[in-house]
């Protein structure tokens, strides 16, 4: 119960501007305001003393008739599904290393069609150690990681290891002037494998080897996202998704008098 007092006044000022109540020879002002929370005007008991005293009681409750603000996104001013950036990084004491993965490039056909033009790949970026959790990115170097090599990373044994060679200039003019080799090898305690990235850039007098420890629960994590990454990277994804838009237009137009129906008609 809320008790508001209205006093006569020859003079008022500028907040109390709205008339409300007017009895001979006297005029009642009230201040307006504003809540969210709604006033029934039933019931309104109103008595007036001898003192001129107008007591005004209102019943207040609870609004259920105000609507609740809905909170609604602002609307993306792309036509097409927002770009995502994921990827997984390890912070040992001497390198980091970072795995990004990168998606397929597909070619348009005259027929309408798509063909995969290019597999993607994950890109493995390593670092060396500037400080304490500091690293030197400028100094990074890059290993472009196939869904091949995948497949071997994620077959690999506790004890085994793999090797892979990579020249980015091979069948060019500049073959054999840069080579890379990533060896994958079992740490001596068996609790997970070394990443050793080795780099010979004679076009830029580089040659710098870095070296991380990955541990087996991270090892699994990085298997975990290749196993799933994979039929992504080599576009069978796009086909599947593109087979699910086939047969639900194949099932929209087809005739609704064919099959069983057609057969009882006979």
């Amino acid at each position: 119960m809320i008790n508001l007092s209205l006093f006569s006044s020859s003079s008022c000022s500028s907040a109390f501007k709205n008339p409300s109540i007017t009895t001979p020879n006297k005029q009642y002002y009230y201040h307006t305001f504003s809540t969210n929370t709604s006033f029934l005007a039933n019931p309104i008991t109103l008595s007036i003393s001898k003192t001129k005293k107008l007591s005004l009681k209102i019943k207040c409750l609870q609004s259920h008739y105000f609507e609740q603000n809905t909170f609604i996104p602002p609307q993306s001013s792309q036509t097409g599904p927002p770009r995502v950036f994921v990827g997984y990084s390890i912070y040992k004491g001497k390198a980091a290393l970072t795995v990004d993965p990168r998606a397929p490039e597909f070619t348009p056909l005259d027929s309408g069609a798509y063909k995969l033009s290019k597999e993607g790949f994950v890109l493995l970026q390593f670092a060396p150690a500037a400080g304490v959790r500091q690293y030197d990115w400028s100094r990074k170097q890059v290993f472009s990681l196939s869904v091949t090599e995948m497949g071997s990373l994620i077959s690999l044994g506790a004890k085994e290891s793999c090797e892979f060679f990579h020249d980015p200039f091979k069948g060019k003019s500049d073959e054999g002037r840069v080579r890379k080799v990533l060896k994958v090898e079992p740490l001596p305690d068996g609790s997970g494998h070394f990443f050793n990235l080795s780099v010979q850039n004679k076009l830029i007098n580089v040659d710098e080897s870095i070296y991380i420890p990955v541990t087996k629960a991270e090892f699994t994590v990085l298997t975990s996202a290749f196993n799933f990454i994979v039929p992504y990277l080599i576009g069978w994804q796009t086909f599947a998704n593109a087979m699910k838009l086939e047969d639900a237009s194949r099932v929209n137009n087809v005739n609704p008098r064919s099959g069983g129906e057609l057969e009882w008609s006979r």
